[in-house]
C-alpha cells in the first residue's frame, strides 16, 4: 500500500542527541529563529529534540519568540513516577509542553539494550500522557545484506504498535532509520526509503485498518542533509525526516525545512 500524503503534514524533526549544553542550545535556537521565514515551514511541522538538560531552555526560547516549532524529547521512561533513579517520566515531559517523544531510536536499542517490549511500553506511556511518539524502526547492515529488512520491520512495527488503538496509531509517527545509514554519511536512496515506508504503511493497513495507515506519518532518518531532502520527501510514503547531525547547524536545518516544504507542495 502506498499513500498519497493526503492530509498528512510532513514532520521534520531535529534530534540533537547528546550535544549542546543549555547555553549552546539557547544560542542555536536564537540563530534558528533569526533564519526562519514563514515560507520555510509552510505546510510542514517541525520538532526540536534537545537533551533533557536543555528542554526548559529551548522551551523558553520557543515560547518567548513564538517560534513555529514544537518541543520534543529524545526518550522517556515507561512509567509515570516511581523509584527509577536517573530516568525521566513522560508526565514530566508533558508538563514542559513537550509534544513529540522519540522512542526506540537505534542507539537506544543497540547501545542501551532496549528491546521491542520496552519500546512498546514507552510508546504506550507517551500516548497515555497526551504526546506523540516518534517510534523508530530499522534494520542493521547484516540484516539488510541477509535480505531480512522486511522481516525486521514487521517484527518491530507489530511489537510497538500491536496493542495501540488504531485511532492513536493514525496520530502517531513511525521513523524508518536504517541502522547502517545513521551517522555514517551513507544515506539510503529515495527508492530504499520509499520501499521501506510503503511496507510499513501496508503493515499498519493490514493490522489496524486503512484509516490508521492513511493517518500515520512515516519519517526517514539516516544521514539526512539539505542535498538529499528533496528526493526523499518526494516519495509518496515518506512524510518527513528525522534529522541528526544536520539539525545542530541552524543554517543546514533551515535548508532541510525549505527543501521539505517545497517537495511536498
Amino acid at each position: 500500500m502506498s499513500g498519497d500524503a493526503g492530509g498528512r503534514r510532513p514532520l521534520i524533526s531535529g534530534n540533537w542527541k547528546m550535544n549542546l549544553d543549555h547555553l549552546e542550545a539557547i544560542h542555536t535556537m536564537q540563530d534558528l529563529n533569526l533564519r526562519l521565514q514563514p515560507a520555510d515551514v509552510s505546510g510542514i511541522d517541525v520538532s526540536i529534540h534537545p537533551p533533557f538538560t536543555d528542554l526548559r531552555s529551548v522551551q523558553t526560547v520557543v515560547e518567548k519568540e513564538d517560534m513555529p516549532v514544537a518541543l520534543g524529547a529524545q526518550n522517556c521512561f515507561s512509567e509515570d513516577a516511581g523509584a527509577f533513579t536517573g530516568e525521566v517520566s513522560p508526565t514530566m515531559l508533558a508538563k514542559l509542553h513537550v509534544q513529540y517523544v522519540i522512542v526506540g531510536h537505534s542507539e537506544r536499542r543497540h547501545i542501551f539494550g532496549e528491546d521491542d517490549a520496552m519500546v512498546a511500553a514507552k510508546v504506550a506511556a507517551v500516548l497515555r500522557n497526551g504526546m506523540t511518539p516518534i517510534c523508530c524502526v530499522g534494520e542493521t547492515e547484516d540484516e539488510r545484506d541477509a535480505g531480512l529488512t522486511k522481516d525486521r520491520l514487521t517484527a518491530q512495527v507489530d511489537a510497538a504498535l500491536g496493542s495501540v488503538a488504531p485511532e492513536a496509531v493514525g496520530r502517531s509517527v513511525v521513523a524508518y532509520e536504517p541502522v547502517w545509514a545513521i551517522g555514517t554519511g551513507r544515506a539510503a536512496s529515495a527508492e530504499d526509503a520509499q520501499e521501506a515506508c510503503s511496507w510499513i504503511r501496508g503493515l499498519v493497513a493490514d493490522r489496524l485498518g486503512p484509516d490508521a495507515a492513511a493517518g500515520v506519518r512515516l519519517q526517514y532518518g539516516g544521514s539526512v542533509n539539505p542535498d538529499n531532502t528533496d528526493a526523499l520527501l518526494r516519495c509518496p510514503d515518506v512524510d518527513g525526516a528525522l534529522v541528526g547531525g544536520a539539525s545542530l547547524d541552524a543554517s543546514s536545518f533551515v535548508d532541510i525545512m525549505r527543501a521539505a516544504a517545497l517537495a511536498k507542495r
